[in-house]
């Protein structure tokens, strides 16, 4: 007799959309413990402008896998997948459905679907293909990048180093594109039985819940972060200064800007990236159920019952 997969409930959106309140709800209905798939989330530094849950938060329901990253610690999609799929098995066995939640598709999707089996890019020419970007810029590298590899090109943005650079790094050691790569088979992390729940809101709500977010970060006290991990020798480059807003802010604590432009600077890429994941999840995400709203109390019961609906009839099934 065949054991059934880990059924899991899996809840994905933009940032500012509500996600993290969510899933307390679910995993305080349904007996869960919420596991972090945010690539920020997972350091322990600038917990306010990764938005981390709060200490209240994490008294209400079991929360893992954030905080456990040193600032400079670098980590991929594969690795945080590998590291999921055991919360999840040991979630599952110990009686509780496992929530995950997090706004970094890759992440999802690598524990989900699986990645693209990539051979390892090797020091030189990954250190290569960053010095290239940051020296020639990422729309010189895009040119070059369409003339070896156009399919993969059309699908970047002339203003996204990281993922020119991969591409580039890809093709320099493989001499295959990455979206060869990407179209190869695939094997999920883990096998689970997953419901997964988008909230996707309508652009205007989603922008005015960034601005007013990043405002509450502000008087939470999110500059002071900066400037102290600024002061423990954290420069801005390391990985967890890819949180939203953290450059921004570092470049006004370091005198280059002043704060106003640097908050409204870092608005601007908050609502960008917001964009960004909105359209991601829409195109990539196959959600059973899409919440066109932020969460809100008052949506809570209706999915409530739907998710009732699909957990009983997965009980049925195994009887």
């Amino acid at each position: 007799m065949t054991t059934a997969p880990p059924r899991v409930l899996v809840v994905a959106g933009p940032t500012a959309s509500g996600k993290s309140a969510f899933a307390i709800a679910l995993a305080e209905k349904f007996k869960g413990v919420v596991i972090n798939a945010d690539s920020l989330q997972c350091y322990r530094d600038l917990s306010i402008l990764t938005a981390r849950p709060t200490a209240a938060d994490e008294a209400r329901v079991q929360h893992r896998l954030y905080g456990f990253l040193g600032p400079k610690d670098t980590s991929s999609a594969a690795q945080w997948a590998e590291i999921a799929a055991r919360e999840i098995s040991d979630v599952h066995d110990g009686g509780r459905l496992p929530i995950l939640v997090g706004g970094t598709g890759l992440y999802l999707m690598a524990l989900l679907e699986g990645l693209a089996d990539v051979p390892p890019i090797p020091d030189d020419i990954r250190a290569e293909a960053r010095s290239m970007t940051e020296r020639l810029g990422a729309p010189y590298m895009h040119r070059m990048l369409a003339e070896r590899d156009p399919e993969t090109a059309l699908r970047l943005s002339v203003n996204d180093p990281q993922r020119i650079a991969r591409a580039w790094e890809v093709l320099e050691t493989t001499g295959q594109s990455i979206t060869w790569w990407q179209a190869q088979p695939r094997r999920p992390a883990v096998e689970v039985d997953a419901f997964r729940l988008l909230l996707s809101p309508e652009r205007e709500p989603l922008y005015d819940a960034c601005n007013r977010r990043f405002d509450a970060m502000l008087a939470a006290g999110a500059c002071d972060q900066v400037s102290d991990l600024l002061n423990r020798g954290v420069d801005d480059q390391a990985p967890v200064m890819r949180a939203l807003g953290a450059r921004e802010l570092a470049a006004h604590v370091l005198g280059g800007s002043s704060r106003g432009h640097a908050v409204e600077a870092a608005k601007a890429a908050t609502r960008h990236y917001a964009k960004r994941q909105s359209t991601w999840f829409r195109h990539q995400f196959n959600a059973q159920e899409t919440i066109n709203t932020q969460f809100n109390e008052r949506k809570s019961q209706e999915i409530f019952n739907k998710i009732d609906g699909y957990l009983l009839t997965k009980a049925r099934g195994r009887d």
